[in-house]
């Protein structure tokens, strides 16, 4: 049952695709350009191409009879491919019969047959080539009734039975024309057929948008019809064409330089129509989508699929591609000039994917230097894929630079590349420091102090490198040429990357000084205090040799309740509010006023642990660069 059902779900695909090519077709035809050259020509005086309007009509029905094709269930898809095979067959047994009687008529003779050999290998041949059509087409309709297709036999009968040449050609004449009548009946019979199809359809559709709706209509269509894997598959098949083709015009093997010219103009040869580029739009999702499963694959293994994160579909990259293609007109532009545009819209599509890669590695990477995991294939799949996607942007962002004259448009491109490689760096010191306190074997006091600082660097670089685009955005506006699409990329990006990060960089700095002075404002416990007491911090579950006192007369470490004071300010236990004031160094706690039973306080400290989440706040983040750039660093240590 699975084959089957992988089967049929080929064929949903694979009878689909001659529809978009067909429409493809019918997108780059130019009627007006075609009759023009036909008038032109020794074709004019034809009565075929006289009435143009006629053509222009049967333009616009090939395009409808695309979108049938198209949305045509499979089962009367396939059966019309059937038909369609059978009548390809009945052609290639009419070829077949004119050419047997062309060359008896070539060769003269009327004898016997087993008196000429040439003779006899030409009827032998024919007769094989008959049988085969007339076997190949009964299967086809699945009928046992081989004698409705068996007219082209009539010729070879007549011939062994030693029929005059002249009236084998009348013979062969009447096999085509019982033939076409044939085929005229059954189209005949079948006349109803598409009507009552398009009324059956149109039921069905009036029904669901009657009780579900537009929406649930086409999301049903695009399920059906899995329009993003047969756009893919197209655009495949319309890019081999295009390889084929070059290399079947071209005697030597072209040099490397020019292979990377042959797939540039290739791609830009097959992204000329709205339907190419949407099947290019796809392909790109689907390799986008294929090369993030691999990085899932690489860093953890058969367990990345178990756990599959639904964020990283692809279809930022194919979305990207498609507002970009669209915003510059790519589709409008000649074949040269649209493959230099498309190589800068591949390289930010390149960069999208690297940094999903990060999203995706990072908080693994984080994860592994935190946990006490120490298998070195792990920790060496990680720091590797950090490392390439430290040094590929880079690599890129001056490969780049190479090839274009620096603007505003590539600053913002190579911007994001390097935002990329900051943001690896940072994640691989964050990796390095949970390292070293792994191999010291014992907690560093200051950690927490230590990882703000690194990521108070790097999201600072990060911002130092967005004002630099902002700046240079401006000034080559005032000074240069002033356009709406650069002012609109400009405040945009100014406001994303120059502003929310300076605004959430100041708004966690508040934050982490309001805690520190609220914990320097609490007292500190005694040791007899902290004998009496006699338990374990509540955040962290280790032994307290130090803490501070809550107003509430709670105990906890006074790093773990400062972290705990960057997400709220109330206590993890009870939920109160932990308001700076003065309380002796000595006093006693106060009561904890322990709850009805024992249970109830269990309670209480279970869901302090479900509540508590030990953050590092950073100097900012911006959500969604101009090329999805931002990326949020997060850690737990405990």
């Amino acid at each position: 049952m699975a084959v089957k059902a992988r089967m049929e779900a080929v064929l949903n695909v694979g009878l689909r695709v001659p529809s978009i090519m067909l429409l493809e077709v019918l997108y780059r035809w130019d009627v007006s350009s075609f009759f023009q050259k036909i008038q032109r020509s020794s074709l004019n005086n034809n009565p075929l191409f006289q009435y143009k309007y006629l053509a222009l009509y049967l333009h616009y029905v090939g395009y409808i009879l695309s979108l049938v094709l198209l949305t045509l269930p499979r089962q009367h898809l396939v059966r019309l491919y059937l038909y369609v095979l059978t009548a390809l067959l009945l052609f290639a047994g009419h070829q077949l019969s004119r050419d047997y009687v062309r060359s008896e008529l070539d060769s003269g003779y009327e004898g016997p047959l087993y008196l000429e050999p040439l003779s006899m290998n030409r009827f032998t041949t024919a007769l094989l080539g008959q049988l085969v059509v007339c076997t190949l087409c009964s299967c086809v309709m699945q009928t046992k009734q081989i004698w409705l297709f068996s007219a082209h036999l009539l010729p070879l009968v007549a011939r062994l039975c030693l029929v005059p040449l002249e009236t084998i050609v009348f013979i062969n004449r009447f096999a085509m024309i019982f033939t076409g009548l044939e085929v005229l009946y059954f189209l005949a019979s079948n006349l109803l057929v598409p009507y009552n199809l398009a009324k059956t359809a149109y039921r069905e559709l009036a029904q669901v948008v009657e009780v579900y709706g537009l929406l649930a209509l086409a999301m049903s269509l695009w399920n059906q019809l899995v329009l993003p894997v047969l756009f893919m598959c197209f655009w495949l098949v319309l890019f081999a064409l295009q390889i084929y083709t070059y290399f079947s015009t071209r005697d030597q093997p072209p040099s490397r330089e020019r292979l990377l010219f042959l797939f540039l103009t290739s791609i830009a040869e097959c992204c000329c129509t709205p339907y190419s580029l949407l099947g290019l739009v796809f392909t790109v999702s689907f390799v986008a989508l294929g090369v993030l499963t691999l990085c899932k694959f690489y860093l953890q293994g058969y367990r990345a699929f178990m756990n599959d994160n639904t964020m990283h579909r692809g279809m930022t990259e194919g979305i990207t591609l498609l507002i970009l293609s669209v915003q510059t007109g790519l589709i409008e532009l000649q074949v040269i000039h649209r493959a230099f545009l498309l190589s800068i819209i591949l390289f930010i599509v390149v960069a999208s994917i690297l940094q999903s890669m990060l999203e995706i590695a990072d908080p693994i990477v984080l994860a592994l230097g935190a946990s006490r995991d120490k298998s070195l294939w792990k920790h060496f799949r990680a720091v590797s894929l950090c490392l390439f996607l430290l040094v590929f942007p880079a690599y890129m962002a001056y490969m780049i630079c190479q090839f274009f004259h620096m603007d505003f448009w590539l600053l913002i491109i190579i911007s994001s590349s390097i935002l990329t490689s900051l943001q690896v760096l940072g994640t691989l010191l964050i990796y390095v420091l949970f390292m070293v306190e792994e191999l010291r074997k014992a907690p560093v006091e200051n950690m927490d102090e230590v990882i703000y600082c690194v990521n108070g660097t790097y999201r600072l670089l990060e911002f130092l490198v967005a004002l630099c685009v902002v700046a240079y955005g401006v000034s080559e506006t005032l000074f240069g040429e002033w356009t709406v699409m650069g002012s609109t990329i400009i405040l945009a990006h100014a406001y994303y990357n120059v502003w929310l990060r300076a605004q959430l960089g100041w708004q966690s700095f508040l934050l982490r000084r309001d805690a520190v002075h609220k914990i320097q404002s609490l007292p500190m416990a005694s040791a007899l205090q902290l004998q009496q007491h006699n338990d374990i911090c509540a955040i962290c579950y280790q032994d307290m040799k130090s803490a501070v006192i809550t107003p509430c007369g709670h105990f906890f470490h006074a790093a773990c309740l400062k972290k705990w004071l960057y997400v709220q300010e109330t206590c993890p236990l009870c939920h109160g509010q932990l308001k700076s004031q003065s309380q002796p160094a000595n006093a006693a706690p106060a009561p904890d006023n322990p709850p009805a039973n024992q249970n109830a306080l269990e309670a209480e400290r279970g869901e302090a642990q479900r509540d508590h989440s030990v953050m590092l706040p950073m100097l900012g983040s911006a959500p969604g660069s101009w090329s999805n750039c931002s990326h949020v660093h997060s850690a737990t240590h405990l």
